[in-house]
Protein backbone atom coordinates (compact mmCIF):
# COMPACT_ATOMS: atom_id res chain seq x y z
CA UNK A 1 0.00 0.00 0.00
CA UNK A 2 1.35 3.40 -0.99
CA UNK A 3 1.47 6.21 1.58
CA UNK A 4 3.28 9.51 2.15
CA UNK A 5 5.07 10.89 5.21
CA UNK A 6 6.09 14.52 5.74
CA UNK A 7 9.17 15.62 7.65
CA UNK A 8 11.90 18.25 7.60
CA UNK A 9 13.79 18.74 4.32
CA UNK A 10 17.49 18.96 5.19
CA UNK A 11 19.40 17.93 2.05
CA UNK A 12 18.14 18.74 -1.43
CA UNK A 13 17.61 16.21 -4.18
CA UNK A 14 15.60 13.10 -4.98
CA UNK A 15 16.53 9.53 -4.15
CA UNK A 16 14.67 6.46 -5.41
CA UNK A 17 15.52 3.08 -3.97
CA UNK A 18 14.95 0.29 -1.49
CA UNK A 19 14.72 0.70 2.28
CA UNK A 20 17.58 -0.57 4.43
CA UNK A 21 16.53 -0.50 8.08
CA UNK A 22 19.05 0.58 10.67
CA UNK A 23 17.44 0.21 14.05
CA UNK A 24 17.77 -0.82 17.65
CA UNK A 25 14.19 -2.13 17.66
CA UNK A 26 13.61 -5.87 18.04
CA UNK A 27 12.12 -7.64 15.05
CA UNK A 28 8.92 -9.38 16.08
CA UNK A 29 9.10 -13.14 15.74
CA UNK A 30 6.68 -16.01 16.05
CA UNK A 31 6.97 -18.77 18.67
CA UNK A 32 6.17 -22.35 17.81
CA UNK A 33 7.05 -25.83 19.11
CA UNK A 34 8.89 -28.26 16.84
CA UNK A 35 8.43 -32.04 16.62
CA UNK A 36 11.45 -33.74 18.21
CA UNK A 37 12.76 -35.07 14.90
CA UNK A 38 13.21 -31.49 13.53
CA UNK A 39 15.24 -30.08 16.41
CA UNK A 40 18.64 -30.94 14.94
CA UNK A 41 17.61 -29.35 11.64
CA UNK A 42 16.57 -26.18 13.50
CA UNK A 43 19.94 -25.98 15.26
CA UNK A 44 21.66 -26.42 11.90
CA UNK A 45 19.50 -23.64 10.40
CA UNK A 46 20.54 -21.35 13.24
CA UNK A 47 24.23 -22.22 12.74
CA UNK A 48 23.94 -21.49 9.02
CA UNK A 49 22.41 -18.08 9.75
CA UNK A 50 25.23 -17.23 12.18
CA UNK A 51 27.79 -18.32 9.56
CA UNK A 52 26.05 -16.19 6.91
CA UNK A 53 26.19 -13.09 9.12
CA UNK A 54 29.83 -13.79 9.94
CA UNK A 55 30.43 -13.86 6.18
CA UNK A 56 28.59 -10.53 5.77
CA UNK A 57 30.79 -8.93 8.43
CA UNK A 58 33.95 -10.36 6.85
CA UNK A 59 32.83 -8.89 3.54
CA UNK A 60 32.23 -5.49 5.13
CA UNK A 61 35.67 -5.60 6.72
CA UNK A 62 37.32 -6.52 3.43
CA UNK A 63 35.52 -3.64 1.72
CA UNK A 64 36.97 -1.00 4.02
CA UNK A 65 39.99 0.74 2.50
CA UNK A 66 43.32 -0.17 4.05
CA UNK A 67 44.10 3.48 4.76
CA UNK A 68 40.75 4.15 6.42
CA UNK A 69 40.76 5.21 10.10
CA UNK A 70 40.36 2.45 12.63
CA UNK A 71 36.95 3.74 13.75
CA UNK A 72 35.49 2.53 10.45
CA UNK A 73 36.20 -1.08 11.39
CA UNK A 74 35.60 -0.90 15.14
CA UNK A 75 31.87 -1.60 14.93
CA UNK A 76 32.52 -4.68 12.74
CA UNK A 77 35.02 -6.04 15.28
CA UNK A 78 32.50 -5.70 18.10
CA UNK A 79 29.80 -7.50 16.12
CA UNK A 80 32.17 -10.31 15.18
CA UNK A 81 33.05 -10.83 18.85
CA UNK A 82 29.37 -10.92 19.83
CA UNK A 83 28.72 -13.59 17.19
CA UNK A 84 31.17 -15.81 19.06
CA UNK A 85 29.73 -15.05 22.52
CA UNK A 86 28.53 -18.29 24.21
CA UNK A 87 25.78 -16.36 26.03
CA UNK A 88 24.24 -15.52 22.67
CA UNK A 89 25.14 -18.48 20.43
CA UNK A 90 25.64 -21.55 22.62
CA UNK A 91 22.75 -20.64 24.87
CA UNK A 92 20.45 -20.21 21.86
CA UNK A 93 21.37 -23.68 20.61
CA UNK A 94 20.67 -25.10 24.08
CA UNK A 95 17.30 -23.35 24.25
CA UNK A 96 16.25 -24.71 20.84
CA UNK A 97 17.01 -28.23 22.08
CA UNK A 98 15.51 -27.93 25.56
CA UNK A 99 12.32 -26.11 24.54
CA UNK A 100 12.05 -27.60 21.03
CA UNK A 101 11.37 -24.04 19.82
CA UNK A 102 12.13 -22.21 16.59
CA UNK A 103 15.52 -20.52 16.29
CA UNK A 104 14.11 -16.98 15.91
CA UNK A 105 12.25 -17.10 19.22
CA UNK A 106 15.16 -18.74 21.05
CA UNK A 107 17.58 -16.07 19.79
CA UNK A 108 15.31 -13.22 20.89
CA UNK A 109 14.99 -14.77 24.37
CA UNK A 110 18.77 -14.92 24.72
CA UNK A 111 19.09 -11.41 23.38
CA UNK A 112 16.70 -10.10 26.02
CA UNK A 113 18.68 -11.91 28.73
CA UNK A 114 21.96 -10.46 27.43
CA UNK A 115 20.51 -6.93 27.17
CA UNK A 116 19.22 -7.28 30.74
CA UNK A 117 22.73 -8.11 31.94
CA UNK A 118 24.20 -5.12 30.09
CA UNK A 119 21.62 -2.82 31.71
CA UNK A 120 22.91 -3.85 35.16
CA UNK A 121 26.45 -2.65 34.37
CA UNK A 122 27.40 0.60 36.10
CA UNK A 123 29.88 1.75 33.45
CA UNK A 124 27.88 3.83 30.96
CA UNK A 125 29.94 2.90 27.92
CA UNK A 126 29.66 -0.85 28.58
CA UNK A 127 25.98 -0.47 29.39
CA UNK A 128 25.32 1.12 26.00
CA UNK A 129 26.88 -1.86 24.21
CA UNK A 130 23.47 -3.51 24.49
CA UNK A 131 22.70 -1.72 21.21
CA UNK A 132 25.42 -3.78 19.51
CA UNK A 133 23.81 -6.99 20.82
CA UNK A 134 20.47 -5.97 19.32
CA UNK A 135 22.04 -5.08 15.98
CA UNK A 136 23.84 -8.44 15.74
CA UNK A 137 20.65 -10.31 16.61
CA UNK A 138 18.72 -8.38 13.98
CA UNK A 139 21.28 -9.41 11.35
CA UNK A 140 20.88 -13.08 12.27
CA UNK A 141 17.08 -12.79 12.41
CA UNK A 142 16.97 -11.27 8.93
CA UNK A 143 18.84 -14.30 7.57
CA UNK A 144 16.60 -16.73 9.47
CA UNK A 145 13.53 -14.96 8.13
CA UNK A 146 14.80 -14.92 4.56
CA UNK A 147 15.83 -11.26 4.55
CA UNK A 148 19.64 -11.15 4.63
CA UNK A 149 21.40 -7.97 5.57
CA UNK A 150 23.19 -7.37 2.30
CA UNK A 151 21.74 -4.60 0.07
CA UNK A 152 18.88 -5.65 -2.20
CA UNK A 153 19.36 -5.71 -5.94
CA UNK A 154 18.60 -2.38 -7.52
CA UNK A 155 16.54 -1.61 -10.58
CA UNK A 156 16.79 1.33 -12.92
CA UNK A 157 18.09 4.40 -11.07
CA UNK A 158 17.48 2.80 -7.69
CA UNK A 159 19.73 3.11 -4.64
CA UNK A 160 19.86 2.12 -0.98
CA UNK A 161 17.87 4.35 1.39
CA UNK A 162 18.92 4.22 5.06
CA UNK A 163 15.89 4.29 7.38
CA UNK A 164 16.56 4.79 11.10
CA UNK A 165 14.97 6.09 14.25
CA UNK A 166 18.09 8.18 14.81
CA UNK A 167 21.78 8.13 13.88
CA UNK A 168 24.59 9.28 16.17
CA UNK A 169 27.76 10.97 14.87
CA UNK A 170 29.65 7.71 15.37
CA UNK A 171 26.98 5.75 13.48
CA UNK A 172 27.21 7.95 10.42
CA UNK A 173 30.99 7.69 9.98
CA UNK A 174 30.64 4.29 8.34
CA UNK A 175 28.23 5.62 5.68
CA UNK A 176 31.02 7.69 4.15
CA UNK A 177 32.47 4.43 2.83
CA UNK A 178 29.18 3.17 1.39
CA UNK A 179 27.08 4.18 -1.62
CA UNK A 180 23.96 5.42 0.12
CA UNK A 181 21.16 7.01 -1.91
CA UNK A 182 19.49 8.87 0.95
CA UNK A 183 18.73 9.15 4.68
CA UNK A 184 15.36 8.99 6.44
CA UNK A 185 15.13 9.34 10.23
CA UNK A 186 12.39 9.74 12.83
CA UNK A 187 14.39 12.25 14.89
CA UNK A 188 16.61 15.18 14.00
CA UNK A 189 16.58 18.80 12.92
CA UNK A 190 18.10 20.93 10.17
CA UNK A 191 21.51 20.92 11.83
CA UNK A 192 21.39 17.49 13.46
CA UNK A 193 24.43 15.40 12.65
CA UNK A 194 22.46 13.16 10.29
CA UNK A 195 21.40 16.20 8.28
CA UNK A 196 24.93 17.58 8.12
CA UNK A 197 26.36 14.24 6.97
CA UNK A 198 23.66 13.93 4.31
CA UNK A 199 24.57 17.35 2.94
CA UNK A 200 28.28 16.53 3.07
CA UNK A 201 27.61 13.43 0.99
CA UNK A 202 25.34 15.40 -1.39
CA UNK A 203 22.48 12.96 -0.90
CA UNK A 204 18.79 13.69 -0.23
CA UNK A 205 17.57 13.44 3.36
CA UNK A 206 14.35 13.92 5.31
CA UNK A 207 14.41 13.93 9.13
CA UNK A 208 11.87 14.40 11.90
CA UNK A 209 9.44 11.86 10.41
CA UNK A 210 8.52 10.46 13.87
CA UNK A 211 7.19 7.01 12.85
CA UNK A 212 8.99 6.13 9.60
CA UNK A 213 11.08 3.37 11.17
CA UNK A 214 7.98 1.60 12.52
CA UNK A 215 5.95 1.89 9.30
CA UNK A 216 8.60 0.99 6.71
CA UNK A 217 9.72 -2.59 6.03
CA UNK A 218 13.09 -3.81 4.77
CA UNK A 219 13.32 -3.56 0.97
CA UNK A 220 10.24 -1.32 0.57
CA UNK A 221 10.47 0.95 -2.48
CA UNK A 222 10.95 4.56 -1.35
CA UNK A 223 11.10 8.02 -2.89
CA UNK A 224 12.94 10.59 -0.77
CA UNK A 225 12.26 14.20 -1.78
CA UNK A 226 14.91 16.06 0.18
CA UNK A 227 13.79 19.41 -1.22
CA UNK A 228 10.15 19.25 -0.11
CA UNK A 229 10.60 17.02 2.97
CA UNK A 230 8.44 14.23 1.57
CA UNK A 231 8.86 10.45 1.81
CA UNK A 232 6.71 8.24 -0.45
CA UNK A 233 6.50 4.55 0.42
CA UNK A 234 5.62 1.99 -2.28
CA UNK A 235 4.75 4.61 -4.94
CA UNK A 236 2.56 3.62 -7.87
CA UNK A 237 4.02 3.49 -11.39
CA UNK A 238 2.83 6.98 -12.37
CA UNK A 239 4.37 8.69 -9.31
CA UNK A 240 7.56 6.66 -9.69
CA UNK A 241 7.99 7.74 -13.31
CA UNK A 242 7.28 11.37 -12.45
CA UNK A 243 9.99 11.38 -9.79
CA UNK A 244 12.46 9.63 -12.08
CA UNK A 245 12.00 12.47 -14.57
CA UNK A 246 12.45 15.08 -11.83
CA UNK A 247 15.56 13.28 -10.58
CA UNK A 248 17.05 13.30 -14.09
CA UNK A 249 16.35 17.04 -14.40
CA UNK A 250 18.11 17.74 -11.09
CA UNK A 251 21.12 15.66 -12.13
CA UNK A 252 21.31 17.69 -15.36
CA UNK A 253 21.38 20.92 -13.34
CA UNK A 254 24.18 19.52 -11.16
CA UNK A 255 26.13 18.60 -14.29
CA UNK A 256 25.86 22.22 -15.44
CA UNK A 257 27.13 23.42 -12.07
CA UNK A 258 30.26 21.27 -12.43
CA UNK A 259 31.33 23.55 -15.27
CA UNK A 260 31.93 26.27 -12.67
CA UNK A 261 34.65 24.29 -10.89
CA UNK A 262 37.55 26.22 -12.42
CA UNK A 263 35.76 29.58 -12.55
CA UNK A 264 37.23 32.32 -10.39
CA UNK A 265 34.93 32.96 -7.39
CA UNK A 266 34.42 36.69 -7.82
CA UNK A 267 31.39 38.98 -7.76
CA UNK A 268 30.24 41.02 -10.78
CA UNK A 269 32.10 44.06 -9.39
CA UNK A 270 35.35 42.09 -9.01
CA UNK A 271 35.44 41.19 -5.29
CA UNK A 272 37.31 37.91 -4.77
CA UNK A 273 35.45 35.47 -2.49
CA UNK A 274 37.16 32.49 -0.83
CA UNK A 275 35.04 29.31 -0.89
CA UNK A 276 36.62 26.66 1.33
CA UNK A 277 35.47 23.17 2.39
CA UNK A 278 34.44 21.63 5.70
CA UNK A 279 35.80 18.10 6.17
CA UNK A 280 35.51 15.41 8.85
CA UNK A 281 38.11 12.82 7.81
CA UNK A 282 41.29 13.06 5.70
CA UNK A 283 39.60 11.13 2.90
CA UNK A 284 37.13 14.00 2.42
CA UNK A 285 39.89 16.10 0.82
CA UNK A 286 39.34 14.39 -2.54
CA UNK A 287 35.76 15.69 -2.64
CA UNK A 288 36.94 19.18 -1.61
CA UNK A 289 39.47 19.29 -4.45
CA UNK A 290 36.93 17.91 -6.92
CA UNK A 291 34.64 20.85 -6.07
CA UNK A 292 37.44 23.38 -6.55
CA UNK A 293 37.66 24.40 -2.88
CA UNK A 294 40.10 27.23 -2.15
CA UNK A 295 41.20 25.38 0.98
CA UNK A 296 39.88 23.60 4.05
CA UNK A 297 38.07 26.11 6.19
CA UNK A 298 37.11 23.62 8.90
CA UNK A 299 38.65 20.23 9.67
CA UNK A 300 36.44 18.68 12.38
CA UNK A 301 39.12 16.64 14.14
CA UNK A 302 36.75 14.99 16.64
CA UNK A 303 35.88 12.39 14.02
CA UNK A 304 39.37 10.95 14.43
CA UNK A 305 38.45 10.29 18.08
CA UNK A 306 34.94 8.84 17.73
CA UNK A 307 33.86 5.20 17.51
CA UNK A 308 37.06 3.76 18.95
CA UNK A 309 38.21 2.45 22.30
CA UNK A 310 41.41 4.47 22.66
CA UNK A 311 42.55 8.00 21.86
CA UNK A 312 44.53 8.61 18.66
CA UNK A 313 48.15 9.27 19.57
CA UNK A 314 50.26 12.20 18.44
CA UNK A 315 51.77 10.30 15.50
CA UNK A 316 48.39 9.12 14.18
CA UNK A 317 46.97 12.64 14.42
CA UNK A 318 50.07 14.16 12.83
CA UNK A 319 49.85 11.82 9.85
CA UNK A 320 46.15 12.65 9.38
CA UNK A 321 46.70 16.42 9.55
CA UNK A 322 49.81 16.24 7.39
CA UNK A 323 48.00 14.26 4.69
CA UNK A 324 45.35 16.99 4.44
CA UNK A 325 47.91 19.81 4.38
CA UNK A 326 49.89 18.13 1.62
CA UNK A 327 46.80 17.21 -0.39
CA UNK A 328 45.66 20.86 -0.49
CA UNK A 329 48.98 21.81 -2.16
CA UNK A 330 49.46 25.20 -0.54
CA UNK A 331 45.80 25.98 0.11
CA UNK A 332 44.97 26.97 3.70
CA UNK A 333 43.90 24.22 6.09
CA UNK A 334 42.07 25.32 9.25
CA UNK A 335 42.18 22.53 11.85
CA UNK A 336 39.65 22.83 14.65
CA UNK A 337 40.76 21.45 17.98
CA UNK A 338 38.75 18.66 19.57
CA UNK A 339 35.08 19.68 19.81
CA UNK A 340 33.72 16.90 21.97
CA UNK A 341 30.61 16.94 24.13
CA UNK A 342 26.91 17.63 23.42
CA UNK A 343 26.00 14.92 20.85
CA UNK A 344 29.59 13.72 20.36
CA UNK A 345 31.18 11.72 23.19
CA UNK A 346 34.36 9.73 23.51
CA UNK A 347 34.06 6.10 24.50
CA UNK A 348 34.53 5.57 28.20
CA UNK A 349 34.34 9.28 29.11
CA UNK A 350 30.62 9.93 28.74
CA UNK A 351 29.39 12.23 31.46
CA UNK A 352 25.91 12.53 32.94
CA UNK A 353 25.01 16.19 32.38
CA UNK A 354 21.59 17.79 32.65
CA UNK A 355 22.27 19.68 29.41
CA UNK A 356 25.37 18.48 27.52
CA UNK A 357 25.20 21.39 25.03
CA UNK A 358 25.85 23.74 27.97
CA UNK A 359 28.33 21.51 29.76
CA UNK A 360 32.02 20.68 29.58
CA UNK A 361 32.45 20.54 25.81
CA UNK A 362 34.94 21.77 23.18
CA UNK A 363 37.65 24.06 24.61
CA UNK A 364 36.26 23.58 28.13
CA UNK A 365 36.95 19.86 27.89
CA UNK A 366 40.38 20.36 26.31
CA UNK A 367 41.51 22.79 29.01
CA UNK A 368 40.33 20.30 31.64
CA UNK A 369 42.47 17.61 29.94
CA UNK A 370 45.70 19.51 29.13
CA UNK A 371 47.78 16.43 28.23
CA UNK A 372 45.21 15.34 25.64
CA UNK A 373 45.10 18.93 24.33
CA UNK A 374 48.90 19.21 24.19
CA UNK A 375 49.09 15.97 22.20
CA UNK A 376 46.73 17.40 19.59
CA UNK A 377 48.48 20.77 19.50
CA UNK A 378 51.87 19.11 18.91
CA UNK A 379 50.40 17.05 16.07
CA UNK A 380 48.88 20.16 14.45
CA UNK A 381 52.10 22.12 14.86
CA UNK A 382 54.12 19.33 13.25
CA UNK A 383 51.68 19.22 10.33
CA UNK A 384 52.15 22.99 9.88
CA UNK A 385 55.61 22.24 8.47
CA UNK A 386 53.91 20.66 5.44
CA UNK A 387 51.41 23.34 4.39
CA UNK A 388 49.44 26.45 5.31
CA UNK A 389 47.98 25.08 8.53
CA UNK A 390 46.00 27.18 11.00
CA UNK A 391 44.42 26.15 14.30
CA UNK A 392 40.83 27.04 15.27
CA UNK A 393 39.56 26.89 18.86
CA UNK A 394 35.84 26.15 19.38
CA UNK A 395 33.37 27.55 21.91
CA UNK A 396 35.48 30.35 23.33
CA UNK A 397 33.65 32.78 25.60
CA UNK A 398 36.18 34.09 28.14
CA UNK A 399 39.51 35.88 27.96
CA UNK A 400 41.12 33.36 30.29
CA UNK A 401 40.22 30.53 27.85
CA UNK A 402 42.12 32.35 25.10
CA UNK A 403 45.09 32.99 27.42
CA UNK A 404 45.22 29.35 28.56
CA UNK A 405 44.98 28.10 24.97
CA UNK A 406 47.78 30.38 23.75
CA UNK A 407 49.93 29.33 26.72
CA UNK A 408 49.45 25.65 25.82
CA UNK A 409 50.30 26.38 22.16
CA UNK A 410 53.52 27.98 23.43
CA UNK A 411 54.23 24.96 25.65
CA UNK A 412 53.66 22.58 22.70
CA UNK A 413 56.14 24.60 20.63
CA UNK A 414 58.76 24.36 23.37
CA UNK A 415 58.28 20.59 23.57
CA UNK A 416 58.79 20.26 19.80
CA UNK A 417 61.87 22.49 19.89
CA UNK A 418 63.32 20.26 22.60
CA UNK A 419 62.77 17.27 20.30
CA UNK A 420 64.21 19.07 17.31
CA UNK A 421 60.98 18.66 15.30
CA UNK A 422 59.97 21.18 12.63
CA UNK A 423 56.85 23.36 12.79
CA UNK A 424 55.64 26.79 11.66
CA UNK A 425 56.49 29.16 14.49
CA UNK A 426 54.05 31.69 13.04
CA UNK A 427 51.10 29.29 13.17
CA UNK A 428 47.92 31.36 13.21
CA UNK A 429 45.45 30.73 16.05
CA UNK A 430 41.80 31.63 15.53
CA UNK A 431 38.65 31.47 17.57
CA UNK A 432 35.13 30.32 16.78
CA UNK A 433 32.33 32.77 17.44
CA UNK A 434 29.42 30.51 18.38
CA UNK A 435 28.37 31.87 21.77
CA UNK A 436 26.42 35.17 21.86
CA UNK A 437 28.67 36.45 24.66
CA UNK A 438 31.68 36.13 22.36
CA UNK A 439 29.94 37.98 19.52
CA UNK A 440 28.91 40.80 21.85
CA UNK A 441 32.34 41.21 23.50
CA UNK A 442 34.76 40.80 20.59
CA UNK A 443 37.50 43.09 21.91
CA UNK A 444 39.64 40.39 23.51
CA UNK A 445 39.20 38.12 20.46
CA UNK A 446 40.30 40.87 18.06
CA UNK A 447 43.27 41.71 20.27
CA UNK A 448 44.66 38.23 20.94
CA UNK A 449 43.70 36.05 17.96
CA UNK A 450 44.73 35.96 14.30
CA UNK A 451 41.33 35.23 12.71
CA UNK A 452 37.71 34.44 13.54
CA UNK A 453 35.28 31.87 12.22
CA UNK A 454 31.55 32.10 12.92
CA UNK A 455 29.97 28.74 13.75
CA UNK A 456 26.36 29.55 12.89
CA UNK A 457 24.93 26.18 13.98
CA UNK A 458 25.73 26.71 17.65
CA UNK A 459 25.36 30.49 17.48
CA UNK A 460 21.71 30.04 16.45
CA UNK A 461 21.21 27.31 19.08
CA UNK A 462 22.55 29.41 21.93
CA UNK A 463 20.97 32.68 20.79
CA UNK A 464 17.49 31.17 20.50
CA UNK A 465 17.83 28.70 23.42
CA UNK A 466 16.96 25.75 21.17
CA UNK A 467 18.46 22.27 21.26
CA UNK A 468 19.17 21.87 17.56
CA UNK A 469 19.09 18.06 17.82
CA UNK A 470 15.56 18.02 19.30
CA UNK A 471 12.90 17.62 16.61
CA UNK A 472 10.23 18.89 19.03
CA UNK A 473 11.66 22.42 18.71
CA UNK A 474 13.26 22.09 15.27
CA UNK A 475 10.68 24.46 13.78
CA UNK A 476 11.98 27.23 16.08
CA UNK A 477 15.55 26.92 14.78
CA UNK A 478 15.72 30.03 12.59
CA UNK A 479 18.91 31.31 10.90
CA UNK A 480 16.93 34.38 9.79
CA UNK A 481 15.97 35.50 13.28
CA UNK A 482 16.89 39.22 13.46
CA UNK A 483 19.02 38.67 16.59
CA UNK A 484 21.07 35.98 14.84
CA UNK A 485 21.61 38.10 11.72
CA UNK A 486 22.71 41.10 13.76
CA UNK A 487 25.22 39.06 15.74
CA UNK A 488 26.72 37.72 12.51
CA UNK A 489 26.83 41.14 10.83
CA UNK A 490 28.35 42.73 13.95
CA UNK A 491 31.13 40.11 14.07
CA UNK A 492 31.95 40.48 10.37
CA UNK A 493 32.06 44.28 10.53
CA UNK A 494 34.11 44.33 13.76
CA UNK A 495 36.64 42.01 12.15
CA UNK A 496 36.86 44.18 9.03
CA UNK A 497 37.45 47.32 11.11
CA UNK A 498 40.22 45.57 13.06
CA UNK A 499 41.78 44.07 9.92
CA UNK A 500 41.12 40.55 11.19
CA UNK A 501 39.86 37.90 8.71
CA UNK A 502 36.37 36.56 9.49
CA UNK A 503 34.85 33.42 7.94
CA UNK A 504 31.51 31.64 8.34
CA UNK A 505 31.88 27.87 8.64
CA UNK A 506 28.41 26.84 9.83
CA UNK A 507 25.55 25.51 7.72
CA UNK A 508 24.50 29.03 6.72
CA UNK A 509 27.65 29.33 4.62
CA UNK A 510 26.52 26.48 2.38
CA UNK A 511 22.93 27.67 1.84
CA UNK A 512 22.73 29.41 -1.58
CA UNK A 513 19.56 31.20 -0.43
CA UNK A 514 21.70 33.03 2.16
CA UNK A 515 24.80 33.71 0.03
CA UNK A 516 23.80 37.22 -1.06
CA UNK A 517 22.72 38.10 2.46
CA UNK A 518 26.15 37.14 3.85
CA UNK A 519 27.96 38.89 0.99
CA UNK A 520 26.00 42.05 1.74
CA UNK A 521 27.13 41.85 5.38
CA UNK A 522 30.71 42.01 4.12
CA UNK A 523 31.63 38.31 4.30
CA UNK A 524 34.37 37.26 1.88
CA UNK A 525 35.33 33.88 3.37
CA UNK A 526 32.85 30.99 3.31
CA UNK A 527 33.47 27.40 4.39
CA UNK A 528 30.95 24.63 3.68
CA UNK A 529 30.60 20.99 2.73
CA UNK A 530 32.23 20.36 -0.66
CA UNK A 531 28.90 19.35 -2.19
CA UNK A 532 27.59 22.89 -1.63
CA UNK A 533 30.48 24.87 -3.08
CA UNK A 534 29.38 25.09 -6.71
CA UNK A 535 25.83 26.23 -5.90
CA UNK A 536 27.23 28.97 -3.66
CA UNK A 537 29.80 29.92 -6.30
CA UNK A 538 26.99 30.35 -8.83
CA UNK A 539 25.32 32.87 -6.50
CA UNK A 540 28.63 34.70 -5.97
CA UNK A 541 29.14 35.05 -9.73
CA UNK A 542 25.65 36.59 -10.10
CA UNK A 543 26.08 39.12 -7.26
CA UNK A 544 27.03 42.80 -7.19
CA UNK A 545 28.41 43.78 -3.78
CA UNK A 546 27.78 47.50 -4.15
CA UNK A 547 24.05 46.84 -4.61
CA UNK A 548 23.88 44.15 -1.94
CA UNK A 549 25.46 46.18 0.87
CA UNK A 550 22.81 48.92 0.73
CA UNK A 551 19.93 46.47 0.59
CA UNK A 552 21.28 44.21 3.36
CA UNK A 553 21.81 47.20 5.64
CA UNK A 554 18.10 47.98 5.35
CA UNK A 555 17.18 44.31 5.79
CA UNK A 556 19.09 44.08 9.07
CA UNK A 557 16.96 46.88 10.52
CA UNK A 558 13.77 44.82 10.10
CA UNK A 559 12.33 43.09 13.17
CA UNK A 560 9.23 41.53 11.60
CA UNK A 561 10.15 38.02 10.35
CA UNK A 562 7.60 38.07 7.52
CA UNK A 563 8.89 41.38 6.12
CA UNK A 564 12.48 40.20 6.57
CA UNK A 565 11.85 37.09 4.46
CA UNK A 566 10.11 39.18 1.81
CA UNK A 567 13.13 41.45 1.60
CA UNK A 568 15.41 38.38 1.34
CA UNK A 569 13.32 37.02 -1.55
CA UNK A 570 13.68 40.35 -3.37
CA UNK A 571 17.41 40.36 -2.62
CA UNK A 572 17.80 36.92 -4.22
CA UNK A 573 15.73 37.97 -7.23
CA UNK A 574 18.13 40.75 -8.28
Amino acid sequence: MSFTLHGLAVSNGIAIGHAHLVSHAVLEVEHYVLPGRYVDEEVARFDQAVAAVRGELDGLMAGVAAAAPSELTAFIDVHQMLLADPLLVEATRALIRSRRCNAEWALVQQMEQAVGQFEQIEDEYLRERKADVVQVVERVLKVLMGRPGHPPKHGRGEQLIVVAHDLSPADTIQFKQLKIGGFVTDLGGATSHTAIVARSLAIPAVVGLHHARDLIREDDMLIVDGTRGVLIVDPDARVLEEYRLRKSALELERAKLRRLKKARAATLDGEQIALAANIELPGDVAQARAAGAAGVGLFRTEFLFLNRDGMPGEEEQYQAYRSVAEAMEGGPVVIRTLDIGADKNLRGVERLEANPALGQRAIRYCLAEPQLFLTQLRAILRASAHGRVKVLVPMLAHAHEIDQTLALVGQAKEQLRARGQAFDDGLEVGGMIEIPAAALALGVFLEKLDFLSIGTNDLIQYTLAIDRSDEAVAHLYDPLHPAVLRLIAHTIQAGRRAGLPVAVCGEMAGDPQLTRLLLGMGLTQFSMHPAQILEVKQEVLRSNLAELRRKVLRLLAVDDPVRLRQKLERLNAI
